[in-house]
């Protein structure tokens, strides 16, 4: 995959955003991608699923790693988080 190229969310088909983690992580990768779509059912549905299973007030949004070609849930705790670290 280029630079140009970016990966499409498997739960709601749109790209996903180039994404800089922020300094105290631990991937190894300098950036990865996530799916940005407020209205991804991935995203929408994870707060009611984080709610019952874990009685947390949290949801997750879909992240790709390129190093492995992957994706996992990354954590979010409002629709503000890590859109700060989009770098596109």
């Amino acid at each position: 995959m280029t630079d140009k190229e970016r990966p499409k969310c498997p739960h709601c088909g749109e790209e996903m955003l180039k994404w800089q983690p922020p300094v105290e992580n631990t991937w190894s990768e300098p950036f990865q991608y996530v799916c940005f779509n407020d209205e991804c059912r991935y995203y929408v549905e994870g707060w009611e699923h984080m709610e019952k299973t874990r009685e947390s007030r949290t949801s997750y949004r879909c992240r790709y790693n390129p190093r492995n070609q992957l994706c996992d849930p990354v954590p979010v705790w409002t629709k503000h988080d890590l859109k700060d670290g989009i770098i596109e």
